[in-house]
């Protein structure tokens, strides 16, 4: 079974930036898309941003449009999150997460999509 394994998370000031990252234990890990998702004290896991590997097409949350960027590395199958102009409301536990091969026409914004989950990255933005 392939492990997804983030890093990246810490506390930051409000507007300040950080940038997370996520590698499979299995370099050659093959998938149709990965995605980030966050889950905040209190409240429910929600879509954050989604890329899909082979053309690198992304989808974005409304709420991080213009502040995160989502990219991958092919050959290191390493999946990033850049995110700038931090805000108290990111404040959350980050997971990354991957779907199998075979995931086209999958809605990616949904966690149901997705089969491989890593065990999340902190991020505390103080305000």
């Amino acid at each position: 079974q392939v492990r997804l394994e983030e890093s990246g998370g810490g506390l930051v000031q409000a507007g300040g930036s950080l940038r997370l990252s996520c590698a499979p234990s299995e370099p050659r890990f093959s998938t149709y898309a990965m995605a980030w998702f966050r889950q905040a004290p209190g409240k429910e896991r929600e879509f954050v941003a989604a890329i899909t590997w082979r053309n690198g097409v992304k989808t974005y949350a409304d709420s991080v449009k213009g502040r995160f960027t989502i990219s991958r590395d092919g050959p290191s199958s390493t999946l990033f999150l850049q995110m700038n102009s931090l805000e108290f409301e990111d404040t959350a536990v980050y997971y990354c997460a991957a779907t199998g091969w075979s995931a086209s026409g999958y809605q990616l914004s949904a966690g149901t999509s997705y089969g491989y989950w890593g065990q999340g990255t902190l991020v505390t933005v103080s305000s």
